[in-house]
């Protein structure tokens, strides 16, 4: 293929280079016209030609035509011809005014080199399902890790994220729920090798791509870690040229994305004067406490959630140098990350160190390191929302001495003050050091390669908590908690790479072991003298303190083999057999398990009878089939365990052991066997494209803990007793909307859905109704009665429902009996989505790109806790949002307030939502400024996330599992969805 495809000069011109050949002297006027043309040699309407480093440009017409003005005087211009799925091509202009310039089709989306299990392939040799993330998903998007980048992204992917308090590590599912009891998350490989933290020790800046292996074809080469879908995330390495520094950064504010507002202070008078009314007797004051009467009086309130509520932001920074040459090969990064809660006391901050290296030391020999170091800290007293929302606001926020009242509401003492949390020292801090290294080896053997990778990862975590006297705590109390992980990984790799004419062979294999190790240790103390010392002298306690530990260790010995070979490009076939042997099962079960996969594939655009074909550019289809694992199981479950017991002898207290948990030594593991059939595709030019799958899923010996006679002793006891099936289609499309010189228009839209079935539960076809078990049905059931209203005034509630009053929930009598019991209960939705899906449009002109990405989750139920409310005697408060029925307000959705739930109702809403996800605006400085200013490159953003939600969830946010209630505790799970809107910097130095 010659760069510049100028129709061949004849001989003679060669000999006089002067002589017109489709060339002329420039016009006086600086006009040049030219066509271009396809690799067939027709006319290519649309294509863009601009002169480099201006925005002067112009696009072809229907027979690929073109004609451009040149400003006089400009010094050596130069064409950029630019088409989508043909290859750019740059074109100095010269003396030149005519052109004739043939584009080459580009091959390198096919060509592309994708990061799969253990190696890598070329995107059009792949068989299995192995998605990348695009790289803008993890660029100028304010998040604090890689999984709240990916929500919504990647078709089949779902972010569970149960709360957005700073620093919270979202949960992934990949092609819906396979468990019922066991872990759902996939295994994280960083640099080819298992990464023992989570998502949120990851510098996003670092990461160079992701890719998503989801099908048993792509996964069972990682055996039991695989059956949840696999996550591979390679980091930035160096690359041979000048060095580069480069800086990224980004901050500004947060705020809650929704509010629920409890009730000011006269309509909360009016509730507790409603309570009284449906309760049945006259109060004695106009509210429940003595001290609300006071400020009632007084005319005093309190705006708790504004009490609680601060200025949040997040800011990122960070600094990486790369480069290299022919023997070494480096890059350094650093990163500093903070996130300030939108409520006092919240707060999430991260350090950061990345050192990569990479050496040739021999033409045969190469070896590298990557150096891994991570501290962050969510610590500090919390100020606690659930409080918040209920507390009186008549209530005290302080003492006279301006100390926080430590019971608002007196003389009631079962509602603290919202603000004590903060009186308290709380710290947690983990660290995270990995230390990774290879060698890799070009054997004597043409194409054969050995490789060493070994890796150790420490991680030390400390958490550390006193509350005292501020609190309402008079003796004091102080927990500390050390535990430690380690983790390590050797990886023996043989891999033989040869190409015999139009055959391709790639074979791989493996023998790796890994061990992780854990130990913790908790002690807790109290009956402290004073408040000065607190968790740092556990001696001082007077009271007897109480001291834990725990250590377990589990080892994991692998072989692995696989076989790729293609044909031309065109037939593909690859062949995988995993065997993993696992410290955790029993004396009775096979330690064992064999996970093998095969997998075609058919790039159909490759045969001869398409290779004329104007319109459709790719085509292939490929097809698995394959068994994963999971071992579901933590050390020693498959042992009786014991706990220590005091009892009398002789008179005196003695300690013994007694049996706690009942271990069974067959346990084995849950098995995942898919199939997946897809097709890859892409028209007009790869214009268009796109791909389509479908999978079914079937996972057996799921782990359940089934009930036992009590005679034994036990209650139940962990066993294999159930599957699931998992059925579903995903769908990716990306589509070149518009090209023109200055304004180009894209989309890409993602789609998948799962059908999720219990399929067979303690070997029998029956429900299993009290561990939320149906089959035929999806796993997170909601199994209930059916809401029909609310009872009203003189409604007849003797027959259907004789213990109900006015104001209580009404419900459907669903068998016909004539009478509400458990029996009415019917299975009404899941958890789980029906759908999911979302779309980005970005849209660029000249140096301006605007990215603008929606998110949706539709058929989702969930029981809605802010729903489910008790009063507490009219003594707490509620939202406004809520609302209760009054005989004045004959609601028929909300009930009254003396209305005390006994049959457990937990009000299934819709939780399905669309989020406009975030939108991001930059600009990047051209590159004939950057030149002069002895730049890389410079750009400068501004991005939003979770700007506004369409929903008809009743709450905080839908996606999220906060709930107002009349307990306490904000510990980290109770924090509502946040809003962030930063401005950001990228900037390199060459």
């Amino acid at each position: 293929m010659l760069p510049l495809a100028v129709a061949q000069a004849p001989a003679s011109w060669a000999a006089n280079p002067t002589a017109p050949y489709g060339l002329a002297a420039p016009a006086a006027d600086g006009t040049i016209t030219g066509t271009v043309l396809d690799e067939k040699g027709a006319g290519l309407p649309g294509v863009t030609v601009v002169l480099k480093g201006t925005t002067t440009g112009t696009s072809t017409d229907a027979n690929g035509g073109f004609t451009l003005q040149i400003t006089a005087g400009a010094s050596a211009p130069t064409l950029v011809i630019s088409y989508v799925g043909y290859v750019k091509q740059e074109i100095a202009v010269g003396s030149q005014s005519t052109f004739t310039v043939r584009l080459a089709p580009d091959t390198q989306a096919l060509n592309e080199v994708v990061v799969v299990g253990y190696g890598t392939q070329k995107r059009s040799d792949v068989t299995g399902s192995v998605v990348s993330v695009r790289q803008d998903r993890l660029e100028k998007i304010p998040v604090s890790n890689v999984a709240q980048a990916l929500a919504g992204a990647v078709a089949g992917v779902d972010v569970l994220t149960g709360s957005a308090v700073p620093g919270a590590q979202p949960r992934i599912q990949i092609r819906g729920a396979r468990s019922i009891s066991a872990s759902t998350d996939p295994y994280l490989v960083v640099d080819g090798l298992p990464f023992p933290g989570t998502l949120n020790d990851i510098n996003t800046n670092d990461i160079a791509s992701i890719e998503v292996l989801k099908d048993a074809s792509s996964t069972a080469i990682y055996g039991t870690r695989g059956s949840n879908g696999v996550i591979l995330i390679t980091t930035k390495r160096g690359k041979t040229g000048t060095p580069e520094v480069r800086y990224n950064g980004y901050g500004g504010p947060e705020y809650l994305v929704n509010k629920l507002h409890p009730l000011d202070g006269p309509a909360y008078a009016q509730k507790y004067l409603d309570f009284a009314a449906q309760r049945g007797f006259t109060p004695t004051q106009p509210l429940p406490n003595s001290s609300e009467v006071v400020n009632l009086q007084a005319g005093k309130t309190v705006d708790w959630m504004k009490e609680i509520g601060q200025q949040g932001s997040i800011q990122d920074h960070n600094v990486s140098m790369s480069g290299g040459n022919d023997n070494v090969k480096y890059f350094v990064s650093g990163e500093f990350f903070n996130q300030r809660g939108v409520l006092k006391g919240f707060q999430f901050r991260r350090y950061s160190l990345r050192s990569n290296i990479d050496a040739n030391i021999k033409p045969w020999l190469r070896i590298g390191t990557s150096s891994f170091f991570s501290t962050s800290n969510d610590g500090g007293g919390r100020a606690d929302l659930t409080l918040a929302q209920i507390a009186s606001p008549y209530g005290n926020l302080t003492n006279p001495d301006g100390t926080y009242a430590i019971y608002p509401q007196l003389p009631e003492l079962l509602l603290k003050n919202p603000m004590l949390g903060l009186t308290t020292k709380r710290e947690n801090r983990v660290n995270q050091l990995v230390g990774t290294g290879y060698a890799e080896v070009d054997l004597p053997v043409e194409g054969l390669r050995y490789r060493l990778n070994g890796t150790y990862a420490y991680r030390p975590y400390r958490s550390a908590y006193y509350e005292g006297r501020a609190f309402g705590n008079l003796n004091g109390y102080a927990q500390l908690t050390n535990d430690e992980r380690m983790n390590y990984t050797l990886e023996n790799i043989l891999s033989y790479n040869r190409n015999f004419g139009k055959h391709h062979v790639d074979v791989t294999a493996l023998y790796s072991a890994q061990q992780n190790t854990y130990y913790t240790t908790t002690e807790n103390a109290s009956g402290f003298i004073n408040d000065n010392i607190g968790y740092n002298g556990l001696g001082g306690g007077s009271l007897t303190p109480t001291i834990g530990s725990y250590s377990e260790r589990r080892g994991l010995l692998s072989q692995m083999l696989r076989f790729n070979y293609n044909y031309d490009s065109r037939y593909l076939f690859t062949a995988t057999a995993r065997r993993d042997g696992s410290s955790v099962f029993g004396a009775n079960a096979d330690k064992y398990g064999v996970f093998p996969s095969v997998a075609l594939g058919w790039n159909v655009a490759n045969e001869a009878f398409l290779k004329d074909n104007s319109i459709l550019n790719v085509l292939k289809l490929r097809f698995s089939y394959g068994t994963t694992g999971n071992e579901a199981i933590n050390p020693y479950q498959t042992i009786t365990g014991l706990a220590q017991l005091q009892y009398a002898y002789a008179g005196v207290t003695a300690v013994g052991l007694r049996a706690n948990s009942i271990g069974n030594s067959s346990l084995t593991w849950e098995h995942t066997t898919s199939a997946n059939y897809a097709v890859d595709f892409g028209v007009l030019k790869n214009r268009i494209t796109g791909t389509v799958e479908y999978y079914d899923a079937k996972t057996s010996n799921l782990l359940l803990a089934r009930q036992i006679p009590i005679i034994t002793g036990y209650n139940s006891i962990l066993d294999n007793v159930g599957s699931v099936r998992n059925q579903g289609i995903e769908a990716t499309l990306t589509t070149a909307n518009v090209q023109t010189p200055n304004f180009t228009w894209e989309t890409s839209l993602n789609f998948s859905a799962v059908r999720n079935r219990v399929t067979q539960i303690f070997g029998t076809g029956a429900d299993d109704i009290g561990s939320n078990l149906f089959i035929g049905k999806p796993l997170y059931g909601i199994y209930t009665y059916v809401k029909t209203g609310v009872w009203q005034q003189g409604e007849d509630v003797s027959k259907t429902d004789p213990g109900a009053k006015p104001g209580d929930l009404k419900f459907a009598d669903i068998n016909g009996d004539g009478k509400i019991d458990s029996n009415d209960r019917q299975y009404q939705g899941t958890a789980l989505p029906d759908w999911q899906g979302g779309i980005t449009n970005t849209l660029t002109y000249k140096g301006l790109s605007l990215r603008v990405f929606l998110q949706t989750v539709q058929g989702v139920l969930r029981n809605n806790g802010n729903l489910n409310f008790v009063d507490l005697g009219g003594r707490v408060n509620l939202p406004q949002e809520i609302g209760y029925w009054t005989p004045q307000n004959l609601s028929q959705d909300r009930p009254g307030l003396n209305f005390t739930n006994p049959r457990g109702y937990g009000y299934p809403s819709d939780a399905s939502f669309t989020r406009l996800k975030d939108v991001t605006l930059s600009y990047s400085v051209p590159a004939t400024l950057t030149e002069k200013w002895h730049l890389g490159n410079l750009s400068v953003y501004v991005s939003g996330r979770n700007l506004y939600t369409w929903t008809k969830w009743v709450g905080w946010d839908p996606e999220q599992g906060y709930t107002v209630g009349n307990g306490t505790g904000n510990g980290g799970t109770n924090f509502p969805n946040v809003r962030s809107i930063v401005g950001g910097l990228s900037v390199s130095l060459r």
